[in-house]
């Protein structure tokens, strides 16, 4: 055999190797999933977000001993629960180190105060019931599926960076969701991509459905980046996943829904000099389209917007051009104007405020965001016409 025909029966072979890995891909891959409608919002937020004002404020527990804390998610918990809400976040001694875990505390409706942070999560741990190793632990966000556990839905890593990632899926194992007994294992990894299901990383809160279900706006980040809607049942099975954005510079989508079936994507802007970027559905969720940038600047940073009541949109974001030194509230009606409600935190060109989260539950408006990288802040914001007491 002459090197010509060598080298062409080794194109050959590895034309079909990816073949086969593609159809594999296909064939194992859930179909798009089909029209879905989002619940209402939950709450009975003023009509006029100005009314809004600031009831409670403060920092989160922190774990014992640690220096960092980054990425927090807010979860409503059941009535008659001892606890209003849980936060969990991740923290260690720096971020991406190795002892990295996710955290959690709880508002409890009988004292008006949060318990003593906990790890929940342990890298080590969760690999060892995964079967294999998990280099880093990042971002979390958690979701109440209709049996009533708790999922958590984890950005790790193996080998690489966070382009590297993949989205661990952890349900609850304990018997109870206190604080004290809340306990997590892995269910897997989720199956996004042929390429060892890496570079899809989770940052905001699902959008809740009518049928118990939700809809998790996650990313891609390998060399380009790009939003992906991620579609599970009420149990938490993953049924599908939709693209939101053909940019190559849009990630951390957050969903809201101005009817059952028509959604908005808000996204933060991967370029220098960014706006808030747009895209909606009008189908629940089986066709994306993309709209105009926002008149919001976007220094590469999150944003987190909720469906504060019907008709009426908040977004928190960091409104300067190249800085994280200042975190707004804003609030629109159509989701293309906005108005400044309030800025929650004004600091200097090298301090951080980033990574909110948005929570209506028990009345309020619940904010959280991370401070420096190094702790976790909240606010909550209530009615003026409301009684405004410090506990729910």
């Amino acid at each position: 055999m002459t090197l010509v025909q060598s080298a062409y029966w080794r194109l050959l072979w590895a034309v079909v190797a990816v073949g086969v890995v593609l159809v594999a891909d296909l064939w194992q891959r859930p179909r798009p999933p089909s029209m879905a409608l989002a619940a209402p919002p939950q709450s009975t937020a003023p009509a006029d977000s100005a009314q809004l004002q600031v009831v409670a404020k403060g920092e989160i527990p922190m774990p014992a001993g640690m220096a960092a804390a980054h990425a927090s998610s807010l979860l409503p918990m059941p009535a008659g629960h001892a606890a209003a809400l849980t936060i969990f976040w991740f923290s260690g001694d720096r971020e991406s180190g190795p002892n990295v875990q996710i955290a959690a505390s709880q508002y409890l409706r009988a004292t008006g105060q949060w318990t003593p942070a906990r790890f929940v999560v342990n890298r080590f741990v969760a690999g060892e019931q995964l079967g294999h190793g998990l280099r880093r632990l990042g971002n979390p966000v958690a979701w109440m599926d209709g049996k009533g556990r708790v999922n958590l839905f984890v950005v790790a890593t193996g080998w690489g960076g966070w382009a590297a990632s993949r989205i661990l899926h952890l349900r609850q194992s304990s018997v109870g969701t206190s604080l004290a007994e809340l306990a997590f294992e892995p269910v897997r990894v989720l199956p996004l991509s042929w390429l060892w299901n890496t570079s899809f990383l989770v940052r905001n809160a699902p959008l809740g459905l009518q049928d118990g279900g939700m809809v998790l706006p996650v990313h891609f980040e390998l060399g380009i980046k790009y939003p992906m809607a991620l579609r599970f049942d009420h149990e938490g099975g993953y049924r599908g996943m939709v693209r939101m954005s053909r940019r190559p510079y849009m990630l951390q989508p957050s969903v809201v829904a101005q009817t059952p079936q028509q959604w908005l994507a808000f996204m933060r802007d991967g370029r220098p000099d960014g706006k808030v970027g747009v895209a909606h559905t009008m189908d629940g969720g089986q066709h994306w389209t993309e709209l105009p940038d926002l008149a919001l600047d976007n220094p590469d940073a999150a944003v987190s917007g909720i469906a504060a009541a019907p008709g009426e949109m908040l977004l928190a974001h960091n409104s300067s051009i190249a800085s994280r030194g200042t975190l707004d509230l804003s609030a629109s009606r159509d989701g293309r104007n906005w108005t400044l409600v309030k800025t929650l935190e004004q600091g200097g060109f090298d301090d951080e405020f980033s990574y909110p989260a948005l929570l209506w539950a028990e009345g309020s408006l619940w904010i959280s965001y991370t401070v420096d990288r190094k702790r976790i802040a909240w606010q909550r914001m209530a009615s003026v016409a409301a009684p405004a007491g410090g506990k729910p």
